[in-house]
């Protein structure tokens, strides 16, 4: 038998059906649930969602709560410790694996059953739908919204440059040709080309024909020729002189490097892009963003790709109110809820046919953001990488990634990437 983690260990030890904060019953009579999020960008676009259902449920309250990224999930595996956990929460990819497989998180499978059997194949995507579900198949949360990655560009630094806009057309000799044409006209950075896995090489990887993990998303592939040579590619142009090496970026991120107009392009994913226009009023109208540069001459494949990731909404199995949670939920999941997440521009629905409905929140600008690239590469997207042991080996490959940027051998560090990787491969 598998020992299990102490913080699952002593969760099922203390009996998860005591599992929840939310108060129940209150002075004002009324059912009072807590909804975590880690987005305050996103807390307004909930906070409609939720309005929108307690209008329809006056005595229900819901009260959205934010906690930074770098806090989320600490806290929240404390709350599972000690039986607090909010009524719900957002669940992400890198985690619901470890969650759902130790039965911590509700099984939602069968919530829309009364209503439509089919109803999640017939109203999400498959990479949404697995992106929700356990190492079992059953689905453990509500899928909240999609995503994936594009090319942001300073329209300004490419007219200096006499640079035509990035396109659908370009590959990655047009992105390299254009930094090396900004940087010779503006003094300015190119392609600002950092450390990251779904910012950064796992793009180019998939672009090249390469895998990080196989077909049956069980074995690595960072000793496939065609991942080797993208990632060879990738991790070299820091050689050039129009981008920062990784000393650089361990100090300064690409986005803000770009926002304070010293770099010319750089990976953005689609769920950043109202919050950057929001945050940098002065440069609406200065920036813009396209496909992915596509492989010029890939192993396999078109040479297109782009990771697409996409959140849930999950709650605890034995919550004291699962049944009132799991009607917010069956909302937060239908077409009028998904509908007023997209208008408010908290992210793109996961919801099927409601995706440009998240184009209003950019129609308040001067500038429109060509948010249709978005939608577009929805057709080419390679699902977020993700297997249950990669919450393992991942920090550790990611510290072998770092040693290729200290100049350690590319083929032997790629290597042992492999052999981290699949050691935790079991046959149970």
């Amino acid at each position: 038998m598998r020992k299990l983690p102490r913080m699952i260990a002593a969760a099922l030890a203390l009996a998860l059906l005591l599992s929840v904060t939310g108060c129940g019953g209150s002075a004002d009579g009324k059912t009072h649930l807590s909804f975590q999020i880690w987005d305050v960008f996103q807390r307004d676009g909930m906070q409609a969602m939720c309005d929108a259902y307690t209008a329809q449920h006056p005595d229900v309250v819901i009260d959205v709560q934010v906690t930074s990224w770098s806090e989320y999930w600490t806290k929240l595996e404390a709350a599972a410790e000690s039986n607090t956990m909010p009524d719900i929460y957002w669940m992400h990819t890198d985690q619901i694996l470890y969650y759902a497989d130790f039965g911590i998180l509700a099984d939602l499978t069968d919530l829309y059953a009364d209503e439509d059997p089919n109803y999640y194949a017939n109203h999400f995507s498959d990479v949404s739908i697995a992106n929700a579900s356990g190492s079992d198949g059953r689905i453990y949360g509500v899928p909240k919204d999609k995503d994936n990655v594009v090319l942001v560009y300073n329209k300004e630094m490419f007219d200096a440059a006499g640079v035509a806009y990035p396109d659908d057309t370009w590959t990655w000799d047009d992105m390299m040709d254009a930094s090396q044409k900004v940087y010779d006209a503006t003094g300015k950075y190119g392609y600002l080309a950092y450390n990251d896995e779904q910012l950064g090489y796992w793009n180019f990887v998939y672009q090249n024909g390469g895998y990080i993990l196989d077909e049956n998303n069980v074995y690595a592939g960072y000793t496939n020729p065609a991942t080797a040579d993208a990632i060879k590619f990738y991790v070299g142009i820091q050689q050039n002189e129009w981008c920062p090496d990784q000393t650089y970026f361990t100090e300064t991120s690409p986005g803000t490097a770009f926002f304070s107009e010293v770099g010319c392009m750089f990976l953005e994913g689609s769920w950043n892009l109202l919050a950057e226009m929001q945050n940098y009023p002065e440069m609406v109208g200065k920036w813009d963003i396209a496909p992915l540069p596509k492989c010029p001459n890939p192993a396999s494949g078109d040479g297109r790709g782009t990771i697409s990731n996409g959140l849930c909404y999950s709650t605890a199995a034995k919550g004291k109110q699962l049944e009132q949670v799991k009607d917010v939920l069956r909302f937060f999941g239908s077409e009028e809820g998904q509908r007023i997440q997209g208008e408010s521009g908290a992210a793109i629905p996961a919801y099927l046919g409601l995706e440009e409905t998240w184009s209003t929140a950019y129609e308040s600008f001067d500038y429109m953001l060509d948010v249709g690239v978005c939608y577009d590469q929805f057709d080419y997207a390679v699902k977020y990488i993700n297997n249950p042991s990669r919450r393992k080996w991942k920090p550790l490959v990611a510290d072998e990634m770092v040693k290729i940027y200290k100049g350690e051998d590319i083929d032997s560090t790629l290597a042992r990437m492999q052999e981290i990787a699949d050691s935790y491969v079991t046959t149970e």
